[in-house]
């Protein structure tokens, strides 16, 4: 389970595609930030279109995780409560990576337990796989013991901007004063 679980704290340096083709700009630019279109645990269609408009942080997970995830929504939710009212000024999207065990019902119990400004969001696996590689992640199931599962997935926090672009991400073992900075930067629209 440690090695699953380790497995899926990639370095985003390493997982993220780059642009290539035609379409290429520049070559550091993760393609990061295509469509998408999920449901809300309180049930509202969330896409990308929907995000636009203010600066918002997505990260990737499921509620049967053994630490990374709730601990990431604890942190967030602690960020959230240290930046008072400029956390009003952002969103915060959980994406469920493990739709056949999060339904909508799952998500909204789970996430009672975290600020209630984080919206959880999931699709069919299709939906699902379309919104991993809208923000170049990595998701797979893992087989365990007994027949179970388990999900390796992509595990830092992306931050979008109000347009929809990728301005970086937010590591949870970088020092506290450095996230809430990348945090009021995005909502400054600084990079």
């Amino acid at each position: 389970m440690v090695a699953v679980v380790g497995a899926g704290l990639l370095v985003f340096g390493n997982v993220l595609p780059f642009r290539s083709g035609s379409d290429a700009t520049d070559m550091s630019t993760p393609a990061i930030g295509k469509p998408f279109e999920l449901l809300s645990h309180r049930g509202q269609v969330i896409d990308n279109a929907a995000l636009k408009g203010k600066p918002y942080l997505a990260f990737f997970g499921f509620t049967h995780c053994p630490d990374i995830c709730p601990t990431t929504l604890f942190e967030l939710t602690d960020l959230m409560n240290e930046l008072g009212p400029v956390a009003d000024k952002f969103n915060v999207a959980f994406i469920t990576v493990d739709p056949e065990r999060d339904s909508k019902e799952m998500l909204a119990e789970y996430m009672t337990a975290f600020d209630p400004r984080i919206m959880a969001l999931r699709g069919n696996p299709h939906q699902t796989e379309v919104a991993v590689k809208a923000f170049a992640a990595y998701a797979k199931r893992v087989p365990t013991e007994g027949g179970n599962y388990t999900m390796d997935h992509t595990a830092g926090v992306y931050l979008m901007d109000a347009n929809g672009s990728f301005k970086g991400t937010l590591d949870m073992h970088e020092p506290r004063e450095t996230r809430l900075h990348k945090i009021r930067n995005l909502v400054a629209g600084m990079t």
